[in-house]
């Protein structure tokens, strides 16, 4: 469970006087007829703070189904530096972040892989690679948004249920994001803006550019929109990495020396993980300096030779290149088997409830390492789509696209230097979250550490993995009465996922260094802890080995001798290998309804998809001993109704209920038949696919409330309820490797030997279970006020989700489950802004708090769970119009340094505890 160590974060959610949400307008894609189809987005492009939540409201108001929506407060002029921070605002969605920004999205509880990304009107895919506390490369459905920037969008609406008309795939919304086209304002357009980013960590600053131009052609007939973003943001992110919690007795227990008052030596060495006691598994400090370039194409042509045909052609280019240094000291000793833990002594300890808290130690074994990576993701679409009235009640349109995401880490490197034995090393978590570890040595010196072939590492890991979607589909639409809508279509799509990876064939084999040669091939880190609050006595600079000076001297991207890459041939790279292929195939028919019953007038939506799946996956996987290529094919049909209804109970008042079965399908990356064997320093582990996953089906049902007293103003609440038939968990338990049915040639030239425990995870499909939470949204302008009070307003809105499931706790039959809550579910989420906007002036700040959420159920190494701590982020922004069309801007983001607090155990065992600072950002704009 999450540990709540903010009490009054949650009320703080609402508080009026620090606040910023940006929820802004819509724009949905109109309809050809008078009036706009009621869960379309309209196209008009507003102004203004006030003037864009307006027409997200009227979006909200007159859709059948629970629809929300953002837009541009300007063109290019988006409200949030990135699409997920905007998206956070919305009612029920949470998001995750990496470097300090937001990666993915959670909406109503569900996570990223629940949740489909639509990209002008078609599905894509984005991914990107990150540290392994931050999620890893991303091998899922899930969309990482920081790929984008955010000034090429003109709009995004989320869709939380669902109809017939709307591709299936999600059970948590659909999200619709759109790029700008040059009909959404038919004047010429001329943009450009500049600006300059500071993180106060890091102490850097970067710059910012963006254009855009736009102009119509032939009497409005043809119109072109170009835009193109740029920017450079430098940080840092730093702090603890525990990499879990593990029982004394784990990896041969402590040595037979050791003592902690009040225990016996089979306490401390218990191996029970209820009754024994946990120790920090690799108490670590690490540093990341991470620079990103991030460079966006936008462009739409659109052509209307008649008023009753109009042809769009829509271009996304996005490419976004990083560069990560790390810098981490660590007591590797305490999870290495035969020659670690079991030479290390405990002279001096204390525990706290189940937890060696605070331990002084001598045969520590204790290590240096930097890690150099190059990640970079290149994502572009083409989108072609069109539509024709034939007269004034019969539509036709198509669509047609091709996205691909192709994420590379072309250089992934760790190198690592050693001290093995160290004495009097000390942890303490007693002191705050961020322990204290002291060292008992000089760890700047060359001559305290060694560099030795066998113990110390040199890991090369490039990675490729490549996502495809190719998309068709046809409609038609006749509108058989002003009350009657029909409509029907067929929709194919093709995704296609590849995946591999490059390793040495055996890491720990490498040059012994003289003294000499490590001095010469090292540096010292320093500068650690700013901000930390860190206990006095921990190590602010330590030496690290010189990736570049080592590859000068031992020439280790060669990529020949002991440093060779290999790929299916070599057992840890062979595991990074997937394909899938996935082909759907859908048809649809809807009817668009208005009616009068009971005195009010009614409308809505019924209709019914049908949709055939062919999936077909390889990998590589131990078939009679051996290690071979296995391919899996199979397909599914589903029969998917829907049905959404919307009445006006009064001229302010709106009562809406939504009924339909959805389904999201299994992870991309779950789908391989294959496995991967890992062993990397200490940890262990032999992950596997399950190609006959099988997705995720909900019936869903969902009841808002809203009430619109006065223009601006709206108070709503939402009610949801999801019946789900089967989740995917990933079933973990440990296991000797020597039962696996593994091949031993497959860890050879490890550290890891036979009889070792391994980690072992598979994804299978569990029981399912119910969903349920509600949702409530304020929105008030303060125009009764007199004065320069009536220039306030505020936003808020609060989301409540409950969800128990059962999680496997071992393969074997009948073995017990564990009930806790899903995986990545916040029960409490809350966002509020408060506002002041005049023609010249426009200030407001935001609050964005999330519960804490588990992560991982059952943990590893004997932990209960895994899971990540409360979170608020505090965001500001101001403007100034210094004249009609030039616009001084400033924002700060992460105001207050919010803290990324992972950990294990119902005791709240520190896991991570890193921070990445302040983001400021200056900009000006300039509109011709």
């Amino acid at each position: 469970m999450s540990i709540n160590r903010k009490p009054a974060r949650a009320a703080l959610a609402f508080s009026a006087s620090a606040l910023a949400l940006t929820l802004a307008g819509a724009a949905f894609a109109q309809d050809a007829a008078p009036a706009p189809a009621a869960d379309e987005v309209d196209a008009i492009v507003v102004t203004g703070f006030r003037a864009s939540l307006q027409s997200a409201m009227n979006i909200k108001r007159n859709a059948s189904g629970v629809v929300d929506a953002i837009k541009a407060e300007d063109i290019a002029q988006f409200p949030d530096l990135n699409l997920a921070e905007s998206l956070q605002r919305i009612p029920g969605v949470s998001i995750s972040r990496i470097n300090g920004e937001g990666r993915q999205i959670t909406v109503r509880g569900l996570g990223s892989e629940y949740t489909r990304v639509r990209i002008n009107g078609m599905e894509a895919i984005s991914t990107t690679g990150g540290t392994a506390n931050s999620g890893g490369t991303n091998r899922g459905r899930g969309f990482d948004f920081n790929v984008f920037a955010s000034d090429l969008f003109s709009s995004l609406a989320v869709r939380k249920t669902a109809s017939a008309d709307v591709e299936e795939g999600s059970l948590g919304a659909t999200v619709d994001l759109n790029t700008s086209r040059a009909f959404d304002s038919r004047k010429p357009q001329l943009v450009l803006s500049a600006g300059a980013s500071y993180n106060d960590l890091a102490e850097k600053t970067t710059p910012r550019l963006s254009a855009l131009a736009s102009r119509t052609f032939f009497d409005g007939k043809l119109g072109i929109l170009v835009s193109a973003a740029y920017e450079e943001r430098h940080l840092k992110e730093e702090g603890a990495n525990i990499t879990r919690w593990a029982v004394g007795g784990s990896n041969g227990g402590f040595n037979a020396a050791s003592t902690v008052p009040g225990y016996t030596l089979a306490q401390i060495n218990n191996t029970n993980t209820t009754s024994g006691i946990f120790a920090p598994r690799i108490p670590a400090f690490v540093s990341y300096d991470i620079k990103n370039k991030r460079t966006g194409l936008a462009g739409s042509i659109q052509y209307k030779p008649t008023a009753n045909t109009e042809i769009n052609l829509d271009v996304l280019y996005a490419y976004l290149a990083g560069v990560r240094k790390e810098a981490q000291l660590q007591a590797i000793g305490l999870s290495r088997a035969t020659t670690g833990k079991p030479e290390t002594i405990i002279r001096d300890g204390v525990v706290q409830g189940t937890d060696l808290v605070y331990a002084r130690m001598d045969n520590v074994d204790l290590r240096t390492q930097s890690a150099y990576d190059e990640l970079n993701t290149e994502f572009k679409q083409f989108t072609l789509s069109g539509k024709h009235n034939f007269g004034e009640r019969f539509v036709v349109g198509a669509l047609a696209g091709f996205a691909d995401s192709t994420f590379t880490q072309p250089v992934s490197t760790i190198v690592t230097f050693d001290r093995l034995n160290s004495q009097n090393y000390s942890y303490d978590f007693r002191k705050g979250r961020a322990p204290q570890i002291l060292l008992g040595f000089d760890a700047t010196d060359p001559a305290n550490w060694s560099a030795i072939n066998g113990t110390s590492e040199v890991r090369i890991r490039p990675t490729f993995v490549e996502n495809q979607f190719s998309t068709a589909k046809v409609y038609g639409e006749w509108e058989a009465s002003q009350n009657l809508k029909l409509k029907a279509g067929v929709d194919w799509r093709k995704f296609e996922y590849d995946s591999y990876g490059l390793y040495r064939t055996s890491e720990t084999v490498s040059q012994t260094l003289t003294p000499a040669q490590l001095a010469s091939v090292s540096k010292v880190y320093s500068g650690f802890g700013k901000g930390l609050d860190l206990p006095s006595g921990n190590a602010t600079a330590w030496l690290t080995p010189d990736i570049d000076k080592y590859n000068a001297l031992l020439g280790i991207y060669s990529n020949t001798g002991i440093y060779a890459l290999t790929g299916t041939n070599n057992t840890s790279a062979r595991g990074q290998y997937g394909a899938v292929e996935e082909q759907d195939t859908g048809a649809y028919v809807q009817a668009e309804f208005r009616f009068e019953a009971l005195g009010l007038p009614f409308r809505g939506d019924a209709g019914i998809r049908r949709v055939h799946t062919e999936q077909e996956s390889a990998g590589y996987a131990a078939v009679g001993g051996s290690i071979q290529r296995v391919e899996v094919k199979r397909d599914y049909d589903l029969t998917l109704p829907s049905f959404n209804l919307a009445a006006d109970v009064t001229d302010t008042f709106v009562a809406r209920v939504s009924a339909a079965k959805t389904i999201a399908r299994p992870g991309i990356g779950s789908l391989s038949p294959g496995g991967d064997v890992a062993v990397q320093g200490a940890n262990r582990s032999f992950s596997s696919g399950n190609p006959y996953l099988n997705p995720t089906q909900s019936k869903n049902l969902d009841v808002s409330l809203e009430w619109y007293p006065s223009s601006g103003t709206m108070f709503a609440a939402g009610f949801f309820y999801k019946k789900i038939n089967t989740f995917v968990a990933t079933q973990s338990e440990q296991r000797v490797y020597n039962t696996l049915g593994l091949p031993d040639s497959l860890i050879a030239g490890t550290t890891a030997t036979p009889d070792m425990l391994f980690q072992v995870s598979k994804p299978v499909n569990t029981k399912g279970g119910d969903l349920k939470g509600f949702e409530l949204n304020v929105q008030q302008p303060f125009t009764f006020l007199p004065g320069w009070l009536s220039h306030f307003g505020v936003i808020a809105n609060y989301t409540y989700v409950a969800s128990k499931i059962e999680y496997p706790t071992s393969s074997v039959a009948g073995a017990p489950v564990v009930i806790n809550d899903l995986i990545g579910l916040s029960k409490n989420a809350a966002n509020a802004t408060l506002y002041y906007e005049t023609p010249k002036w426009s200030v407001r700040g935001s609050l964005a708090y999330r519960g804490g959420y588990l992560t991982q159920v059952p943990g590893s190494d004997g932990n209960t769970v895994h899971g990540t701590n409360e979170t608020l982020n505090v965001d500001m922004q101001a403007s100034w119009n210094i004249r009609e069309n030039l616009k001084l801007s400033v924002e700060g983001v992460n105001l207050t340094d919010e803290f990324n607090d992972q950990y294990v155990g119902d005791s709240n065992r520190l896991n991570v505890y890193t921070h990445s600072g302040r983001q400021f950002i200056v900009g000006l704009r300039y509109n011709f």
